[in-house]
């Protein structure tokens, strides 16, 4: 990601430089303020982020991610609850049709090792790459697994596999993954050329990817990366975590069939009177503190026009405030659902009257 970066010289000669992904910054601020050492800490995250690429559809120059990070954990049981928050998220927002890629790249030992197989078989077939791969052989071939051309497709057919790379306790750690996602439902496939842009990855890496946005498929992706807390400073601490992009997710939700139910209020709030209005206001906060949907009536009407209001909101009672209730700490509960007649109750009885009501109408 280093060539993307915004690095800039400030007027006082330091350099800066804008984040381009934000799991180095919560890394470097856990060790800080010393929230790593002898700890476990799960992290979220949520702002902008800089990259200098070419604008298209579904990647810009400034966009914001959100992603979640677990330090402090080596097992892969923490890998599978990344992965199934994901997953509940993409259910929360009736997201269909991704796809789970899974992979693991081994240590660092094995990696580098497998570097050199992959860049020696590669170079007998350098005339046959694209020009992008041809760039990315000597620094980081692993890139080249990522390559959309098709005659460097062609090339990797036959190219040494990661797997066989990978030590058996890194292979064991990949297996039990496997078992856990089944365990719990979770669908996936093993993508072999799944390496991920950002070099601090170790062991397994992951993508939720679609097929509804074009070339920028990705919509999530993360992994392990065990050796970056010590690399900014820290102690060895294991950790994996992922990074979401909002403006692909925005915009995959935005194609969904289903539209998203527009949400009425529970209670509606009709007040008549200049008087009424503080014992109004206190009820609202009082029944907004008890996880109550409510919208006041705010402005002038009479009774009349006030509850041709609470009824087109979707509300199911109206509370009326009127100046035969100021001081009295009673309250009149008009149902507006066929749930019963309007009745006067005392204001501590007057949740579970609510509760009451809304019973009646399911």
């Amino acid at each position: 990601v280093e060539k993307e970066m915004y690095t800039f010289t400030d007027n006082n000669g330091d350099s800066l430089t804008l984040r381009p992904e934000a799991t180095a910054s919560c890394v470097r601020a856990g060790n800080e303020h010393g929230l790593l050492y002898n700890q476990t800490q799960r992290l979220w995250y949520v702002g902008p982020m800089f990259r200098h690429e070419r604008p298209q559809k579904g990647r810009y120059r400034q966009f914001h991610q959100f992603g979640i990070e677990a330090l402090g954990w080596a097992g892969p049981d923490i890998e599978a609850e990344i992965i199934a928050v994901g997953e509940r998220l993409w259910r929360s927002l009736g997201i269909e049709g991704l796809t789970l890629e899974i992979n693991t790249l081994g240590s660092m030992k094995a990696r580098a090792l497998y570097m050199d197989a992959l860049r020696s078989y590669l170079s007998m077939h350098i005339d046959a790459l694209d020009s992008d791969s041809q760039r990315r052989l000597e620094r980081n071939p692993l890139r080249i697994l990522d390559s959309k051309d098709s005659g460097t497709q062609a090339v990797l057919i036959g190219a040494p596999r990661l797997f066989d790379f990978v030590e058996d306790a890194e292979r064991s750690r990949f297996d039990r993954l496997q078992q856990l996602l089944t365990a719990i439902d979770i669908g996936f496939s093993i993508n072999s050329r799944l390496v991920r842009g950002l070099d601090y990855y170790t062991g397994f890496v992951f993508e939720w990817t679609t097929d509804q946005l074009g070339a920028q498929s990705a919509i999530c992706a993360g992994g392990r990366y065990d050796g970056l807390v010590e690399q900014l400073g820290g102690h060895p601490v294991p950790a994996a975590g992922f990074a979401c992009g909002l403006e692909r997710l925005i915009e995959l939700v935005t194609l969904q069939d289903e539209e998203t139910p527009i949400q009425s209020p529970v209670v509606f709030l009709a007040v008549l009177g200049e008087s009424a209005e503080l014992d109004a206001a206190q009820c609202a906060e009082r029944l907004r503190d008890s996880s109550i949907d409510v919208q006041a009536n705010c402005g002038q009407g009479n009774l009349k026009k006030q509850l041709r209001r609470a009824d087109n909101s979707g509300a199911s009672i109206a509370l009326i405030f009127d100046e035969e209730t100021v001081g009295t700490s009673m309250v009149k509960v008009k149902p507006l659902r066929g749930q019963g007649d309007q009745n006067t109750v005392p204001a501590e009885q007057l949740l579970a009257t609510i509760h009451t009501y809304l019973e009646k109408s399911d």
